[in-house]
């Protein structure tokens, strides 16, 4: 297929052998220009993400005006003309190396400054979307921040005594909300079309910790990003869909990922256009393109709990799935607002909040819990049934409070019997080869399940994830000398987890999470 596209793409070329000035380059964006598809679909680099990562020596109007003249002369050499044109970015990693005298937390506390950026230059021959403060990145091939891995990588800087950092990253998510009106997935242009799971106001309350004025220093960032996932709400009717909000039965608002691009994703060109191969028609690739991207903005890029069927990674169908975990967020940002204007005397707009809070709270209950699985599960709207799909989404309601005794009984249950493994919590209890299934554990959703558990006073059962999760982790660290991005939990003598691409040391949510986990263990009872 690479092949054939590379012989017919310069037949459709506008002007064959002569220089294009740049004003009569069609495209609107580097991501619409030949030059991009072309080295995109050349297999030069291992994955799509490499080439947007790097930076232009010219504008992208001035480089598809000189790839389009110079393509067709004899002897001319893509990869070539990439080097001369492209460079990476330094990592910050280089001439790191790991001390192994050190333990896994002295080596996280030495590892900040590594993965530490910022403040960024305003450069536009670069996909990087500026930040004024400094900030961390997640690592490995990540050389930018992402939205919620932060929420997590901010845990373990306010664990380790790195507050003002953490405040950093804190303010520019501020800046990224009044200056874009959302936060992107990460900061990468190519990103601007989707957030990730709204973890600003959680952030929020991290920085707080019982002090108001924080919260009123961003209480309007947090209104602005409500109003980013619930835009164009008040125009739907009953069962109807708009961007990231659904109206459901009993007029309750509850929302989904969703992404506005309807092309593959410029960091993953190639391998969402060989996905869409076998589609017949152009609508059809769109809305997998549609659904490609919602998934990516669900962070769980990609896993079978998006799958429209079993085992088939081309119905992936997010964009029609209410995601418990996401509902669960948006239902916090809710309760939030309501109590900060209760706080300021607002009581008019406390009580739509409360309201619509209370509305999603019982549509959590009334369908998200499936009484067959005892177990939380994603709702598909389309089909206007719950997806069956069982994965660590579901503790979700543990953590926010939303969960009866009861149901939190259940939870615990499940996920000691059937998610729980030698190395901590599975993702998903499906093997697909997927990044976000089985066997593999991700930092994030421990703390989430062992927060979660806590809660509901389940000390024990948090005890043994924490214990057997740091101990998967240590071992990888003295074996590796890396806290990794994912981890083989099943496995535990593999070195790390498997997926969508190559395994990246770092790495910031791990870490966060470890440092996380080493105080939680000092407050659990004595058994």
């Amino acid at each position: 297929m690479r092949i054939r596209l590379l012989v017919l793409l310069p037949l459709i070329s506008l002007w064959l052998g002569c220089r294009q000035e740049p004003e009569t380059i069609r495209a609107t964006s580097f991501y619409d220009t030949e030059l991009f598809k072309d080295v995109q679909l050349s297999g030069i680099f291992e994955d799509s993400k490499t080439f947007v990562d790097l930076a232009r020596d010219q504008s992208f109007a001035e480089l598809e005006a000189l790839y389009l003249a110079e393509r067709e002369a004899e002897g001319f050499d893509l990869a070539d003309f990439v080097a001369d044109h492209f460079k990476q970015q330094a990592l910050g990693t280089e001439g790191f190396s790991t001390d192994s005298t050190r333990t896994m937390f002295s080596h996280i506390s030495a590892m900040w400054e590594s993965l530490r950026r910022g403040p960024d230059p305003r450069d536009s021959l670069s996909s990087r979307i500026p930040l004024p403060y400094p900030y961390v990145v997640p690592g490995g091939r990540f050389r930018e921040i992402y939205y919620w891995d932060s929420y997590f990588t901010m845990i373990g800087l306010v664990t380790d005594g790195q507050r003002e950092l953490a405040g950093d990253m804190l303010r520019n998510f501020g800046h990224l909300i009044d200056s874009i009106g959302f936060i992107p997935n990460g900061t990468r242009d190519y990103y601007l079309t989707r957030s990730q799971p709204p973890f600003f106001t959680m952030m929020v309350e991290l920085l707080a910790q019982g002090d108001s004025t924080v919260r009123q220093q961003y209480r309007n960032q947090v209104e602005k990003e409500y109003r980013y996932w619930m835009e164009g709400a008040g125009d739907l009717d009953p069962q109807q869909a708009g961007r990231r909000v659904v109206r459901a039965e009993g007029q309750a608002l509850l929302n989904r990922y969703w992404d506005s691009g309807e092309t593959p994703r410029p960091e993953s060109y190639a391998e969402d256009l060989h996905l869409a191969e076998g589609l017949e028609s152009d609508s059809a690739r769109i809305q997998l393109y549609t659904h490609l991207r919602s998934a990516a903005a669900s962070g769980w890029d990609f896993s079978s709990r998006w799958y429209g069927r079993p085992g088939d990674f081309a119905s992936t169908r997010t964009a029609d799935i209410l995601p418990v975990d996401l509902n669960c967020m948006l239902y916090f940002m809710e309760r939030w607002l309501a109590d900060s204007y209760r706080m300021e005397g607002e009581g008019e707009a406390a009580e739509v909040l409360e309201d619509r809070a209370a509305r999603r709270s019982a549509f959590l209950k009334d369908h998200m819990w499936d009484a067959s699985l005892q177990y939380y599960t994603d709702y598909n709207f389309r089909e206007e049934a719950p997806t069956g799909h069982l994965s660590l989404a579901g503790v979700f309601p543990l953590y926010f409070g939303l969960a009866d005794q009861g149901q939190a009984d259940a939870v615990r249950d499940r996920l000691m019997t059937d998610f729980l493994k030698p190395g901590g919590l599975l993702t998903t209890l499906e093997e697909s080869g997927q990044q976000w299934d089985s066997p593999n554990g991700w930092a994030p959703l421990q703390w989430m399940a062992v927060r979660g558990l806590m809660r509901y006073g389940y000390y024990a059962e948090a005890r043994e994830i924490m214990q057997r999760w740091l101990a998967l982790n240590e071992k990888v660290y003295k074996n590796t000398g890396k806290m990794m991005e994912k981890y083989n939990v099943s496995d535990t003598t593999l070195l790390s987890g498997g997926g969508e691409y190559p395994t990246q040391d770092g790495f910031g949510w791990t870490n966060g999470v470890a440092l996380g986990f080493r105080e939680l263990l000092k407050t659990i009872p004595a058994e």
